[in-house]
């Protein structure tokens, strides 16, 4: 059974990514600061079910000279480590005028370091075993933007980036990198948005809906599969034609 990390896997999309891949038949590590209800109830289910495996282990990846020991550590309890998902992210809305200088920091290290310090660790031993899979979660607003989210904008634009010059960096070695830009969905990053504004970004998709977590966790299952092993370098968009 191969083995899938997962950050930020306590809920939201990560959490949908996590009970996707273990209907799959992986064994998902879902990594998050603490383990939610909902991930606690997908863990049983995940066992009762019989094909995959979920299990949870805790780390705090804000505090970036930590990650290398947690990945050792988890190489050593569970094997080597297949595919990693970069979900992991934090958002703090409002305008870059009025943002203080310790948000904009904390969003950087959180989205940008964090995540590259994480990959950095895994894909060593990616390159050692020969094989392995990286998808980083983005955002359409990586390269639309969006009004009061300039920073995290410019989070996800670096995810882009990263995906495709790492993609060049470990093909040669058998390693896939790409990168998924969901459109607005509902988790707790979009909980500020009202109604009336979900209503009007659905109103400009071209199939005049919102897409939903399970939307972008069946694409982070196709591309650890088989069919998308000459697949890199790519951002895919999930987002009910709202960039179309």
């Amino acid at each position: 059974m191969r083995n899938v990390l997962v950050t930020g896997g306590s809920r939201g999309i990560g959490l949908a990514i996590v009970k996707r891949l273990a209907a799959a038949g992986f064994s998902v590590i879902a990594v998050a600061r603490r383990e939610s209800d909902d991930l606690a109830v997908a863990i049983r289910c995940a066992a009762d079910a019989a094909r995959g495996a979920i299990h949870f282990h805790a780390c705090d990846l804000s505090e970036i000279d930590k990650i290398a020991e947690f990945v050792k550590g988890l190489r050593e309890k569970c094997g080597p480590l297949y595919g990693l998902v970069n979900n992991a992210g934090i958002s703090f809305e409002g305008l870059l005028a009025n943002t203080h200088n310790a948000q904009i920091e904390q969003l950087v290290r959180v989205n940008v370091v964090s995540p590259i310090v994480l990959t950095k660790s895994v894909v060593r031993n990616m390159l050692a075993d020969g094989d392995g899979r990286v998808v980083n979660i983005g955002s359409i607003i990586g390269s639309t933007g969006y009004n009061g989210l300039s920073v995290y904008g410019a989070t996800k634009a670096a995810a882009n980036g990263f995906t495709r010059s790492l993609a060049r960096e470990v093909g040669r070695a058998g390693i896939t990198v790409n990168a998924i830009a969901p459109g607005f969905i509902e988790t707790e990053l979009t909980k500020g948005l009202g109604d009336d504004q979900k209503d009007r970004i659905a109103s400009r998709s071209a199939l005049r809906r919102l897409a939903e977590a399970d939307d972008v966790a069946a694409m982070v299952e196709y591309l650890l599969g088989d069919g998308a092993r000459n697949i890199t370098g790519t951002v895919m968009t999930v987002d009910a034609g709202n960039t179309a």
